[in-house]
């Protein structure tokens, strides 16, 4: 799992002038949207360009609408996806409601190939067409439309595919050629904007168009278009024009695809409706699925739905054989940073699938390859987001006959003798091109999150974020130093597991697709690091959060480095040493009432109270963000261990950015320990409340700086706890005591032993140096104080005496009762 440095200052910033979670205000900042400005323009999906912006569109509408008005017969030349199906109809119902005589083709995938051949400019001229318009195809057409212009067949293009070097001579409609704002629309959003520029320059309602926004919709999500800009806005209104459809077509499809309408999301239109969608052009012929959105009636719809849904049924069959043999043979590629992948008699219609399946599975580019009788191959190839898969194959252009397609995914036609060839070269450029680690999955978390935090607020508010799909990926979110518990089977056989996920106090429930009850089962209560996704659940009127299990790591200890004094390991430093050093410091302090060296200053740093959100996500998401961080705790070496396995599961324990971890009473004596850190995280609270305050104060190198209260009931317990282990002296005194008189003097490991007490909870440093100075305040021992260590002697004679007398003892009593009065009431939280 990795994570994407990002300027916490910039979420802070966010979560207040939004008033959103902090979980929300970091995803939002590490996916580029950092400002509030462009965070509510990215939650609104509100971006809308005027289709009159592609350049030349008002003549383009006029040439159309000339067409139109004469009465000449119009083709629309579409595609056999998803999308080329969609941008047909979406023409055509535009034309005919204008008033055009308009017909249209689909090209056969056995028969004809990807795009505008030759043959069919033939046929349509002899037809009797006189204006071709292409949608999802001819950017790449140049021969062909040149073919067709010189029959006197006027062509219009629009596309949105990868241009070639040489454009076709006619007008064109695409949004990189014709510098429209957004360049990532699909096709079906081409039609449709070139449909509302037909219906202005007809002096007819734009928005007559938006009947079409459920095919829009539809279409962006099946073409794995990026999810951003204007594609936002378009799937976002098309999936509630979608969900209120009254196209038969559309309304069939759902019921066969068991699909709700009232809780339809893009998840559903790319993996239940537009698999059945594109069965048709993959299986057959995408003339069914066309008549299928076209069609006006009922029963119509409802027979083509069904033919559709079986299609599909098949079409699942067809690629699990073809996967089978393409594992087969990845076997003599493995080692390569690319694959080739060659079959005879591969159903063409389904190898596109089956190269991302290889791609899911093996983490580099796919191409496969359908070799025909006559040892012709057409390929279909899918990619990884860090290779251009266009252009690779452009790299190796020599050995194809033709190809297209964009940076993602892509087609080709070669003929079967060139196939080592184009194997090999395509391997070279990908090696070329990628570094072992683009060839490794990568788990991005957006943010991390305490468990506490697993609400249903959070899961209505991640989808504010919706639609979910290319380029915009559902959130990963992470909870550090989880456990998994109450493992039950979930399913037919048992097939998927429940969970409960306890963090922090919290507890919430998942789910853990495709993973057998006993794989968690067997996790027992060690912690480990879990990424998940939450999601709105809504079943049998019922409404809930549910976490689905992505990925978990075991937590390991990490380097987390010791900073100051504080509760220092007594094997990390001589004891007589660290005592000595005690004995002089805690004096000082104590001359000054046990405050610590600060001066009033102004504010360095903000403060964020962020208490109850959990230690572990807090603590965790900061850790994650690239920034320094310094973990402040009551006892820094007990927290060391817990603190450790948080940074190792986190993965910043680099050495440039090791985070720190600091004892309050180190802090507060040594302000300067804070300089060099931006974020100081309060894990424990401190004894006095006052001292909370002084956080804000403490000295930064650099600005913004931060302060964060992130403590809740179990640290608040934790503190009281030792502080009375650490303030409440009478016990204590009395065994230390005892054991010197039986010594009569005693120093270096003699010393420790008196005063350390019984292990494994022996007294730290700071406590054995306030015994010592109890007992002499009250005339009960001499300290020889030297460098290397004291040396202590009992006086012989001296009597009982009330503790009382001590300026050390009234001190602690004092901190004592503070320590209660202000962390009692937190602590008191956890047992309610």
């Amino acid at each position: 799992m990795t994570f994407e440095p990002y300027p916490v200052a910039a979420a802070i910033t966010l979560a207040r002038e939004l008033g959103v979670s902090p979980a929300l205000a970091t995803i939002l900042v590490r996916r580029g949207h950092d400002t509030p400005g462009a965070a509510r323009r990215f939650l609104a999906a509100a971006d809308a360009h005027d289709p009159f912006v592609f350049a030349g569109m008002r003549d383009t509408c006029k040439g159309i609408l000339r067409h139109v008005e004469r009465g000449a017969p119009i083709v629309v030349h579409g595609d056999y996806d998803v999308d080329g199906v969609c941008s047909t109809t979406i023409l055509v119902a535009a034309l005919r409601r204008l008033g055009a005589t308009v017909s249209w083709h689909l090209p056969s995938r056995a028969d004809d190939g990807y795009g505008l051949s030759l043959d069919t400019v033939e046929r349509l001229h002899a037809a009797g067409a006189g204006l071709l318009i292409t949608v999802d195809c001819g950017i790449t057409s140049a021969v062909e439309v040149e073919r067709a212009l010189e029959l006197g067949l006027e062509v219009v293009v629009t596309d949105h595919h990868e241009p070639a070097e040489r454009l076709p001579p006619c007008p064109i409609v695409h949004p990189r050629v014709c510098g429209y704002p957004f360049g990532d629309l699909c096709a079906a959003a081409v039609a449709y904007k070139l449909a509302r520029a037909l219906y202005a320059t007809a002096e007819r309602d734009p928005d007559e168009a938006n009947a079409d926004l459920d095919l829009v919709a539809l279409a962006t999500v099946c073409d794995v278009v990026p999810l951003q800009g204007e594609n936002r806005r378009l799937v976002r209104e098309g999936l509630a024009a979608l969900a209120r459809t009254r196209r038969p077509g559309l309304r069939a499809l759902m019921r066969a695809a068991a699909v709700e309408p009232a809780v339809l999301d893009a998840r559903a239109l790319g993996f239940r409706l537009g698999p059945r969608l594109n069965a048709a052009g993959r299986m057959q012929r995408a003339d069914a699925a066309l008549e299928l959105l076209m069609t006006d009636d009922d029963d119509r719809a409802a027979a083509i739905a069904d033919d559709l849904d079986q299609l599909n049924h098949e079409r699942r069959d067809v690629e699990t054989r073809i996967l089978f043999a393409a594992e087969a043979a990845f076997l003599d590629q493995a080692d390569q940073a690319a694959l080739v992948i060659a079959g005879e008699d591969w159903h063409g219609g389904v190898i596109g699938i089956v190269a991302s399946r290889m791609v899911e599975r093996h983490d580099r580019p796919c191409v496969l390859i359908a070799l025909d009788g006559d040892g012709q191959g057409r390929g279909s190839g899918r990619s990884i987001a860090a290779y251009d898969l266009h252009a690779g194959l452009g790299a190796c252009a020599q050995h194809l006959t033709r190809f297209g397609g964009h940076r993602m995914a892509a087609g080709l036609e070669l003929d079967g003798g060139a196939l080592a060839a184009f194997s090999a070269a395509f391997a070279r450029h990908a090696g070329a091109q990628l570094a072992p680690g683009d060839l490794r999955p990568a788990r991005r978390v957006d943010a991390v999150v305490p468990g506490g935090a697993l609400g249903l607020g959070l899961a209505e508010e991640l989808g504010s974020l919706e639609p979910f799909g290319a380029g915009n990926r559902e959130p990963l979110l992470l909870v550090p130093a989880a456990r998994i518990a109450d493992v039950r089977g979930m399913g037919e056989d048992s097939q998927h597991a429940r969970f409960s996920l306890v963090s922090g106090g919290a507890r919430a429930r998942g789910v853990a697709f495709r993973t057998p009850p006993g794989a968690l089962s067997k996790l027992g209560d060690d912690p480990h690091d879990v990424a998940l996704r939450l999601e709105v659940n809504q079943w049998q009127g019922a409404v809930e959060p549910r976490l689905v299990l992505d990925a978990l790591s075991p937590t390991e200890p990490g380097r987390l480095d010791l900073v100051g004094i504080g509760q220092a390991p007594i094997g990390d430093e001589p004891f007589a040493e660290a005592l000595a050093r005690e004995l002089c410091q805690g004096g000082e302090l104590q001359a000054r009432g046990g405050e610590p060296a600060m001066s009033p200053a102004e504010p360095v740093r903000e403060l964020c109270d962020r208490r109850d959100e959990g230690v572990a996500g807090v603590t965790g998401d900061l850790l994650s963000s690239g920034d320094s961080v310094l973990i402040v705790s009551a006892d820094a070496e007990r927290r060391r261990s817990g603190l450790a396995r948080l940074v190792a599961g986190l993965g910043v324990a680099s050495a440039d950015r090791a985070p720190g971890l600091v004892a309050w009473r180190a802090l507060m004596c040594r302000p300067q320990l804070a300089a060099g850190y931006c974020h100081l995280v309060a894990l424990d609270p401190p004894l006095d409340a006052a001292w909370e305050r002084r956080l804000a104060v403490l000295p930064a190198a650099e600005r913004p700086a931060f302060a964060h209260l992130a403590w809740g009931p179990g640290e608040a317990e934790f503190a009281l706890t030792l502080a009375r282990a650490e303030h409440d002296l009478r016990e204590p005194l009395t065994d230390a005591y005892r054991a010197l008189r039986a010594l009569g003097e005693a120093d270096g490991e003699r010393l420790r032993d008196a005063l350390t007490g019984e292990r494994p909870r022996a007294r730290g440093v700071e406590t054995c140096a306030a015994i010592l100075r109890v007992l002499e305040e009250l005339g009960l021992i001499e300290i020889e104080r030297r460098e290397a260590g004291p040396h202590c002697r009992v006086i012989v004679g001296a009597g009982r005496t009330q503790l009382e007398r001590s300026a050390t003892f009234r001190a602690h009593a004092e901190r004592l009762a503070a320590a209660e009065r202000s962390l009692a009431p937190a602590a008191s939280a956890r047992a309610a």
